[in-house]
């Protein structure tokens, strides 16, 4: 039988350090005079103490190495139990949301999401809004760790390509997960700091330019306001565009600049193939935008530049509602969000990399095709591809496009029209944010669906987030027999 104390020990520590964090925005009501402090401080301790028992009745079971069982548990129980916790502030406090709606909105700011069930985002605490943006910074760091180091070594959906990427010599996974945590803390931090300075100079306050940062780099999309960035002008937007692009790239490759090699950035294909493409989207719609509207090119620019960029990259922030520049965009937001930023990045959904080795493999056969006799092999980056991540690739394409439509039936049986019940199950599965129409849409959000539907979504935030297999391999019988 698995022993599942290792797990319980990681969990009460992470669990212990999210009731920590709770004492800043206890702090930040507390220094606005606001009684709502006291909510952070009960919460902190509940947390805190349940992560102190796991710990104490698990430390036996303290080790540096996990089984292959263990790693896919703890990658999975980890995002699990985070938000069952990180939702008691909203619970308990000046929202009044009910527990589903609080463990949606928990979910999906850890998941780095964005969709979420709070309006009147103005009227609420500083420090609730501060928990918001922090918790999805933390999701965003997390994220990374998981991509660089558990899901590689678990082989899901073709990471295994990434096993050695920039940290070949590190020994055993968790004193590895907690080296690449230090190494990319700082890279993290830094373009925080940068961020929130870049925003406070196009005019937000502190406080704004401070969240923002956060969500940015994190790209989870969360705004202080019911506007989301409609109301920080054309500097704010400009400076999200960039950090959004940043964010959406691989962080190990930040690492390695910082370490004096750029060679590793500027050669990395998935990264080329990402710019480009981006450049592609934006051109596309700037062209459409310009002929069906009277805009200019500056606000035709900067409108699709900001949420074509915020839609591929998962970020999920509208500068306005797009959903009213006709069919063409919403099809082309729909379709980038279904692709998604580089692999070790904070971005989400299938990732750049999946596309690049899936058209690598159908060239190949085309050319196979062509000349049966030849020999031709898909190849990655200058290196032949495995027919182990080949298959892990083309397994992860199947079942994300089952799990889509699973999920987008399964929202419609509960009531929802098609166009919310798709949108929302890919904005969910891709942790995308918001979807499309009039409920859930740039300008919607997602606190009028019933109970099951946000059951259901918070799922597929879970599920997406950690790429799919990392979950459905814990609901197989074999698994737990081993």
């Amino acid at each position: 039988m698995m022993d599942l104390r290792p797990v319980g020990y990681i969990v009460g520590l992470l669990l212990i350090a999210l009731g920590g964090s709770m004492a800043v925005p206890m702090a930040m009501d507390w220094f606005d005079g606001n009684s709502h402090y006291t909510v952070f401080a009960t919460t902190a301790l509940l947390t805190a103490f349940t992560g102190g028992a796991l710990v104490l009745s698990c430390a036996n079971g303290r080790t540096e190495s996990l089984t292959i069982q263990q790693s896919f548990l703890v990658t999975t129980v980890v995002w699990l139990a985070l938000p069952l916790f990180a939702a008691l502030p909203f619970w308990f406090g000046a929202t009044e949301s009910r527990y589903v709606d609080a463990f949606f909105e928990a979910m999906s700011v850890l998941t780095t999401t964005g969709a979420t069930v709070l309006s009147q985002l103005d009227q609420l605490p500083r420090g609730l809004l501060l928990w918001r943006g922090l918790t999805q910074w933390f999701g965003g760091i997390g994220i990374i760790v998981v991509a660089m180091v558990f899901l590689p070594m678990l082989k899901v959906g073709g990471m295994q390509i990434f096993r050695s990427e920039g940290f070949e010599t590190f020994g055993k996974i968790l004193p590895r997960a907690a080296e690449i945590a230090r190494s990319i803390s700082t890279i993290y931090l830094g373009l925080t700091l940068v961020c929130a300075l870049a925003f406070a100079a196009t005019g937000q306050s502190l406080f704004d330019a401070v969240v923002h940062a956060m969500t940015t780099i994190s790209t989870g999309g969360f705004a202080n306001g019911d506007n989301s960035f409609g109301e920080f002008g054309a500097g704010g937007e400009y400076v999200a565009i960039v950090f959004m692009l940043l964010a959406a790239l691989p962080f190990v490759r930040y690492v390695q600049l910082v370490g004096g090699s750029a060679r590793p950035l500027l050669n990395d294909s998935q990264i080329r193939t990402f710019i480009m493409f981006v450049l592609f989207i934006i051109a596309a719609l700037v062209l459409w935008r310009m002929t069906t509207s009277d805009s200019g090119f500056e606000l035709a620019f900067r409108q699709s530049a900001f949420n074509g960029v915020s839609i591929i990259t998962g970020t999920g922030f509208a500068s306005t509602d797009y959903g009213l520049w006709g069919s063409f965009p919403m099809t082309v937001f729909f379709l980038i969000g279904l692709i998604g930023g580089c692999a070790g990045s904070t971005s989400c959904s299938i990732k750049i990399f999946r596309y690049q080795l899936l058209w690598a493999s159908i060239r190949a056969q085309i050319r196979k095709i062509h000349s049966p006799h030849g020999l031709f092999s898909p190849k990655f980056e200058g290196r032949p591809i495995s027919e182990d991540v080949l298959s892990s690739v083309m397994a992860f394409f199947v079942l994300f496009m089952v799990s889509l439509a699973v999920l987008a039936t399964l929202l419609g049986l509960t009531g929802l029209d098609m166009t919310t019940a798709i949108s929302g199950a890919a904005a969910a599965l891709a942790n995308i944010g918001p979807g499309l129409g009039e409920r859930i849409g740039p300008s919607g959000n997602f606190a009028g669906l019933n109970d099951t539907a946000k059951w259901l979504l918070a799922a597929g935030m879970l599920i997406g987030r950690l790429e799919l297999m990392s979950v459905y391999v814990l609901l197989t019988i074999g698994f737990w027999r081993r």
